[in-house]
């Protein structure tokens, strides 16, 4: 069994939703391949044919702003002047087939793992909420309860000490 270069928490962590898919941006990629953003980048529109827009898409302004206000730190942009790339699964894995060096081979295989993993625990997800929601009527009338005893009327304390 191989020893994972960076544990799957790690990648899930970076795995964003825009647009309904689950996708990584450039940075992370780049920064997990062991190249800046920039060569990255190039590699990928050298070989712009390998990714349809189901594998990669460039965010709008819009998704661009919203992502970075989630961010709050400036460093997390580098003084960009372009608007970041999106890469799904099938994305990630094409672009180390681009990139081509022992390590985005290695990152590649991570970063499926990480994936995999992320439909795992989205699965394990759907389960608890399907359970909920066979228990739904037992849970609202716990709940109920807990209201009724957190709103009964409380009777007035008897005053302790001297009246005056």
């Amino acid at each position: 069994m191989s020893k994972e270069i960076i544990p799957s928490e790690t990648l899930v962590s970076r795995i964003l939703v825009i647009r309904g898919c689950k996708v990584m941006l450039d940075r992370d990629l780049a920064e997990l391949y062991g190249v800046s953003v920039k060569v990255f980048n190039q590699a990928v529109k050298r070989n712009i044919d390998r990714f349809p827009e189901d594998f990669c898409f460039q965010l709008s302004k819009e998704e661009s702003e919203i992502l970075r206000s989630q961010f709050v730190t400036s460093s997390f942009w580098g003084g960009r002047r372009y608007l970041p790339y999106a890469f799904t699964e099938h994305g990630a894995i094409q672009a180390a087939n681009v990139l081509n060096s022992p390590r985005a081979v290695q990152m590649g295989v991570a970063i499926v793992r990480a994936f995999v993993r992320l439909r795992e625990l989205l699965s394990t997800h759907k389960d608890i909420q399907r359970k909920v929601e066979e228990h739904d009527g037992q849970i609202k009338y716990i709940f109920q309860v807990i209201n009724k005893m957190l709103t009964a009327p409380k009777e007035p304390r008897k005053k302790i000490g001297f009246a005056k």
